[in-house]
Parts: structure tokens; C-alpha cells; sequence
């Protein structure tokens, strides 16, 4: 089994982005991000903005171009859920891929070219078309599919559930 990460964007343009401070991003943190993120072990603190995050998902394709995508990706997450840097901005993006050892100047000169904004859009394509509507969005095979956050149980019944269709 193969796990591949997708460009999904939750509020593309003109969608509006939520406001921090509002009730319902404070609420559903309070509820239920914080408390899974205790019972995992994980460091997350909701961020004071709430960016697009297209410029973040093309930089993790060029990233992934050059073998590298992993880490890459965990750095965004790290900088957005754990320091709250805005993930839409080319600087933040090209100083994760600087601190990685990657040529940020490359990334630089690929975002603003634009360079894998058709790879995001088609990753949101093939989204729409698999009825993905939020994340994290689990698909195996193209044939069935899990929205939010899994305990790993549900997501081995998802995969013997795609292999005996198979």
C-alpha cells in the first residue's frame, strides 16, 4: 500500500477565510483539535491567521519533484500548527526549504512562476470528483473513501474493503 498526499485547499478563493478569534474556529479547537492532539502527543496551537494555502501546496509539489517531499511537508505543518507563520507567504515557504538544505531560490522562482499551480488544481480536481469535501480525506483506490480524522482500525477495513472489491 502506497499512501500519496494531495494538494485539497478548504477555502479556495472567493471562499472566505474563518476569522482566528471567531466562535466557531475557537470552539472546534477547544472541542476537539486540542483534545486529540493531547491524546497524541502532538504539539498544535490554532494559528493567528488563517491563510490560502495554494502557494504552500505548490511548493509541496516542488518539493516532492525533487524527492523531498516529506520533510517539506512536516515543515509546513510546523510552522503553521505549531508557530503560526503565515504558510501563504513565498518567504516563510522559501526559508522551510532553506533550513532543509534546498535551493529556496529555485522555490522562490517556481511560485512565482506558477510552476505547479496546474498540478494543485488538478489534484483539486480529482478531489471534486471522488466527493472529497474536507480533511484530512483518506481514499483507497479511486473506490472508497474516509472524511476526518481516523482511528488506524477504520483505515485497515477502509484498505481490506478496496482489496476485496478488487
Amino acid at each position: 500500500m502506497e499512501v500519496v498526499w494531495r494538494a485539497f485547499e478548504l477555502r479556495p478563493e472567493p471562499v472566505p477565510t474563518l476569522d482566528p478569534q471567531g466562535d466557531y474556529l475557537q470552539r472546534v479547537w477547544r472541542d476537539s483539535v486540542y483534545p486529540l492532539a493531547e491524546r497524541l502527543g502532538v504539539t498544535m496551537k490554532l494559528p493567528p491567521v488563517q491563510p490560502r494555502s495554494r502557494r504552500a501546496h505548490e511548493a509541496a509539489h516542488w518539493a516532492r519533484q525533487r524527492g523531498r517531499f516529506d520533510e517539506y511537508n512536516a515543515a509546513v505543518f510546523r510552522a503553521f500548527f505549531e508557530r503560526g507563520e503565515d504558510i501563504s507567504d513565498v518567504g516563510v515557504l522559501t526559508s522551510l526549504a532553506a533550513e532543509l538544505g534546498m535551493e529556496s531560490n529555485r522555490l522562490s522562482a517556481a511560485l512565482e512562476n506558477r510552476e505547479f499551480e496546474q498540478s494543485v488544481l488538478e489534484d483539486e480536481r480529482e478531489a471534486r470528483e471522488l466527493g472529497v469535501s474536507g480533511v484530512p480525506a483518506f481514499v483507497a483506490n479511486r473506490r472508497a473513501a474516509l472524511t476526518g480524522v481516523q482511528p488506524a482500525g477504520n483505515l485497515k477495513k477502509l484498505v481490506y474493503h478496496v482489496r476485496a472489491l478488487s
